[in-house]
Parts: structure tokens; sequence; C-alpha cells
């Protein structure tokens, strides 16, 4: 069975604003290394290039740690633009 690439934009043009977003929840210079600091921050051993020694459960810890902070974070930023309304 193929797998289906789900991390599909609906709205192509966010992709630079998304990956804004992932530096700063990080603290990376670069949306590039944005995944490297996560894995950093998690003890996992990312490196450029193949990874396919990683476990599923290190990959979880990285790609969690990271897709949870830009979904807190737009919670956050989402809060802030409704109080600023009322």
């Amino acid at each position: 069975m193929t797998q289906r690439n789900r991390n599909k934009l609906l709205v192509p043009l966010a992709r630079e604003g998304l990956d804004q977003l992932k530096s700063k929840v990080v603290g990376a210079n670069h949306p590039d290394e944005a995944k490297f600091e996560a894995a950093n921050e998690v003890g996992v051993p990312l490196k450029k290039g193949y990874n396919g020694k990683l476990t599923s459960e290190q990959a979880g810890k990285v790609g969690g740690r990271l897709g949870g902070r830009m979904v807190q974070e737009l919670i956050k930023m989402a809060k802030e633009d409704l109080s600023k309304k009322q």
C-alpha cells in the first residue's frame, strides 16, 4: 500500500509564514534548522542526510515537539487577535 503525503497546505502561499513560525517556536535562525533544534531539545540524534536508523518514537518526538509548539503559538496568536477585536 502506498502512503499519501497528507501534509499539503490548503493555501500554498502560507508556506513562508509557516516556515517563519516553525523557526520562531524553537528559536532557530532558519526554517531548515528548526527540526534539528527540536531534535536537540529532546535528545534525538537527528543529522543532515539519511536518518533511517531513527526509531518511529524518536521521529515522533521531533515532529510532535515542533508541531505541538506551532499549534500552541497559533492558538496564542488567535486569542490575542480576538482580545484586540473586543
